[in-house]
């Protein structure tokens, strides 16, 4: 999605939440590399445009930003930490001036912020916006996040997800789906060794999502309806969720996939389209504030995500990175989905 190889946490979050208030050239973000190395950070500090660019970013006094290994590998080799307090992923922090480091998840410090990691990253883009707009700004954003005060998870009819293989999980997509909630499903889950597809129901694999990002699926789903899936999950998004109704190969794929037993879930808006579907006949879900009131089975208001036998829903935004979690859990264990918001940086509980 990019040619720098952002890690694409740090990045789809961030896009969407300054896109809210149309940041535009306000400010300069640098993400950290992808997993399992870090050519994105290294190849960001080797490029000499964007050095002078970030260099007069910092002259003018306007503010600027580095996430998860680029506060190491990229501000520091550009001097542009001197003077300032300054966080990164706790496997860079050592390489941090130990009188300048700290090991808070945002750190503020004159025009610089810093943070941890992909499990702080919407702490960090929340940051700006109050920076830019004040912190009212941050309360209509947060409240549309959808996070605070919720049940991490609940489960009702509880069932074992089993499986003999390498997991496989659909993730159908269409133009208007919502990215945070795509990107962070499929970085999430990968990073957990679960094999995603990426499907568009549209006629091409360029989709552009809900905030304008552009997102290449692996195929069409044409030609991933000849596969079974352990899971298919369908992204939020109102725009997005309704062209994912319209499409007669998913309302197949997932009506199999009912009548076989196996998972399925949504995120967001799209719990409204598995009703549509008639695939929520006596289930317990939750779902986006907005949608509630349409729908006609037992809600649980009050958490992130909720899991009923072998149906899995997440209620927002916000809630993506449980859900991604929650589903790593069912698959693998509390362990394997520990290990991988420890990762992140992600405040995930010990047991």
């Amino acid at each position: 999605m990019s040619s720098l190889r952002l890690h694409s946490l740090d990045l789809c979050c961030f896009i969407f939440v300054t896109n809210w208030q149309y940041l535009k050239s306000n400010l300069l973000l640098l993400g950290r590399c992808v997993q399992g190395g870090m050519p994105g950070s290294v190849r960001l500090r080797d490029n000499k445009i964007l050095q002078r660019i970030m260099v007069r970013q910092a002259e003018e006094k306007r503010l600027y930003g580095a996430i998860c290994a680029a506060p190491a590998v990229v501000l520091m080799p550009w001097g542009l930490h001197k003077g300032r307090k300054i966080t990164c992923h706790p496997s860079f922090i050592g390489d941090l001036p130990t009188f300048r480091a700290v090991e808070s998840n945002v750190q503020v410090s004159g025009e610089l912020t810093t943070s941890r990691g992909p499990g702080t990253v919407f702490q960090f883009a929340l940051s700006f916006v109050e920076q830019l707009f004040g912190p009212h700004s941050v309360e209509d954003v947060d409240s549309t996040l959808i996070d605070a005060g919720l049940e991490r998870s609940t489960e009702v009819n509880r069932v074992e997800w089993p499986f003999d293989h390498k997991p496989q999980v659909l993730i159908p997509i269409a133009n208007g789906s919502e990215e945070m909630e795509i990107i962070m499903l499929v970085d999430i889950l990968r990073r957990a060794n679960i094999n995603v597809v990426l499907a568009s129901v549209d006629k091409s694999t360029n989709i552009v999502g809900s905030q304008r990002m552009k997102i290449v699926a692996d195929k069409c789903i044409l030609g991933a309806s000849d596969s079974k899936y352990d899971l298919i999950i369908i992204p939020g998004g109102p725009g997005g969720a309704e062209r994912l109704h319209r499409s007669t190969t998913l309302k197949k794929l997932l009506k199999e996939q009912k009548q076989a037993s196996r998972m399925y879930g949504g995120i967001c808006y799209s719990p409204l389209i598995l009703q549509k579907q008639g695939l929520l006949q006596d289930k317990t879900v939750t779902a986006h504030p907005s949608i509630v009131n349409q729908l006609t089975c037992q809600v649980i208001d009050r958490s992130k995500v909720v899991i009923d036998g072998n149906l899995i829903t997440g209620k927002g935004l916000g809630t993506v990175m449980d859900f991604s979690l929650a589903i790593v859990r069912k698959f693998f264990g509390h362990g394997r989905a520990k290990g991988v918001a420890n990762g992140m940086v992600f405040d995930y509980p010990k047991s």
